[in-house]
């Protein structure tokens, strides 16, 4: 494919979406990067490497477009420690760019925002954790983190009346830290700042370390509500940098397992929902059906959130027809269930006093910013990568997108409800059409140097993963990359306007991932 003068030779990506790479130069990533966003394309990941080869720039940055027909992966080697921003194209890139400085002191040339992402108080401002020479000893700094006091620079509000609330990032419940500033006149916000990455947990420098086997584990773990789309996106990495293409019935196992996790999911979410907004009956009804789910999982595949199933090649799970049979009948009590839940939610005066309008990200800003998932639909932006890109078995089972346009609470309830009833039309079709033979081959062995990309709708939004290997099966870099990161950015407005006790409810409407965002 070409983007002006530049080809692009077909990436490895082990699924339907076509990718393409490339390396540039600085030129050249400005250029396509410009190319793709005046074609309506956006930014869907951006990190870097330390690759610390003779023979080539020791750096490089790699960023991941999508543009119409597909996937662009363009590396940019770097002979000095400086790359062209992207955040004026893409302001999505603002928090990517700031996190490869943090782990690699790369930074991006005149960026609008250069102050620490991931760093805190954990290790000095110029030492680099992905460094290839960074001791992966979580007690190296333990001295300088202690004595050292994290002066993170809020942006301040100024005026009569104006006050500022902070909130974590210990939060009263068992949930990630995340800090929250707000400045608020009366109860109205005026602007929330977010700070993250308060448990960075050095994901990517431990994948370092492992092989391809052992780092199916830790990838199921990056994200444990996602689990189902993390460990598929590795595998297909991995299976793209071998050129392997797993048996038929594993990837129909495969979509099985991740219509379930957004089942489970979306459930435990309405339940939350309808709480903060005053029904505590629906949080009893909703945990107790999503509990079910988990239970039967337990009992089917080994496991509630379904971890360790995926694997490279294939899965290491089955089912038989009896228990086809007890996800039929499930499937057959959550419609029925849901037939009397959704009316309820529906017509109930305060849950819709309190849906209706909150938190709303008008379709025009949604683009603009990138969200996506099933944020992005609820404002608007029709793009499912199971619908634009079906891979096996999704291009057989035509999926149907759930979309809204108000982007509000409401319209992200109502996407939720509609995305359950279509998943349960897709794991009927999944076992309709589930085909026989094996469920795992062995991989073929991947020259050193090989790279793959994977690239999963979540129930959150867009897995992406990029893989490059070295000797032996070894993992020379992974970069991860959850959908939170593009839709942090988007809470921040969505909260605009709205009382203080509606962000809880606003929040939770988005449910984002800290955990993925922090690795």
């Amino acid at each position: 494919m070409k983007i002006g003068d530049l080809e692009f030779g077909a990436a490895p990506v082990s699924g339907a979406a076509p990718a393409w790479c490339a390396e540039v130069d600085a030129s050249q990533w400005g250029a396509v990067a410009l190319r793709a966003q005046a074609g309506g394309g956006r930014l869907v990941a951006l990190w870097a490497s330390d690759r610390l080869r003779a023979a080539e720039p020791r750096f490089a940055v790699h960023a991941a477009l999508l543009v119409q027909a597909g996937l662009v992966i363009m590396t940019l080697p770097l002979a000095e420690s400086t790359y062209p921003d992207l955040s004026n194209l893409f302001p999505v890139a603002n928090r990517m760019q700031r996190a490869v400085f943090d782990l690699l002191g790369l930074r991006a040339s005149v960026p609008a925002d250069e102050r620490k992402w991931l760093r805190h108080a954990a290790w000095p401002p110029d030492v680099f954790p992905l460094a290839r020479d960074f001791p992966a000893d979580p007690s190296a700094f333990a001295d300088y983190a202690a004595d050292c006091i994290d002066d993170y620079p809020f942006i301040s509000v100024v005026g009569d009346g104006v006050h500022e609330i902070p909130v974590g990032p210990v939060h009263a419940g068992t949930i990630e830290p995340g800090h929250f500033r707000f400045s608020v006149m009366g109860e109205r916000v005026l602007k929330l700042e977010e700070r993250l990455g308060y448990t960075h947990k050095g994901v990517e420098k431990r994948f370092e370390q492992m092989d391809v086997v052992q780092g199916a584990k830790l990838a199921g773990r990056i994200s444990c509500d996602s689990t189902v789309a993390y460990a598929w996106a590795y595998a297909m990495a991995v299976e793209s940098a071998c050129d392997a293409e797993p048996p038929a019935r594993a990837l129909w196992l495969r979509a099985l397992l991740l219509e379930r996790e957004r089942i489970a999911n979306h459930l435990g979410d309405l339940g939350f929902l309808g709480n903060d907004a005053g029904l505590a009956f629906g949080l009893a009804q909703f945990s107790r059906l999503k509990e079910d789910v988990l239970r039967l999982n337990a009992a089917i595949f080994g496991h509630r959130y379904l971890m360790d199933v995926i694997v490279p090649g294939g899965v290491l799970i089955d089912v038989s027809g009896e228990e086809e049979a007890r996800l039929r009948a499930e499937c057959d009590t959550l419609e029925e269930e849901l037939g009397v839940l959704r009316p309820i939610y529906d017509e109930h005066p305060g849950l819709q006093d309190r849906f209706i309008g909150t938190g709303r990200v008008i379709p025009e800003l949604a683009a603009r910013l990138g969200l996506i998932g099933l944020a992005g639909r609820a404002s608007g932006q029709a793009w499912d990568l199971r619908a634009q890109f079906p891979c096996t078995p999704y291009d057989m089972l035509d999926v149907r997108m759930a979309t809204h346009r108000n982007g509000d609470v409401a319209a992200r309830v109502i996407v939720r409800f509609e995305e359950i009833t279509e998943s349960l039309r897709l794991v009927r079709g999944i076992l309709d059409g589930l085909p026989n033979g094996e469920t795992l081959m062995r991989l073929p062995s991947a020259a050193e140097g090989a790279g793959g990309i994977g690239w999963v709708e979540g129930w959150r939004g867009e897995v992406f993963m990029s893989i490059e290997l070295g000797p032996s099966g070894a993992i020379r870099r992974l970069h991860p990359h959850d959908p939170s990161w593009q839709n942090w950015p988007l809470l921040e407005h969505a909260v605009l306007g709205n009382i203080v006790p509606d962000f809880p409810l606003i929040n939770k409407s988005f449910n984002l991932s800290y955990s993925g965002h922090d690795l």
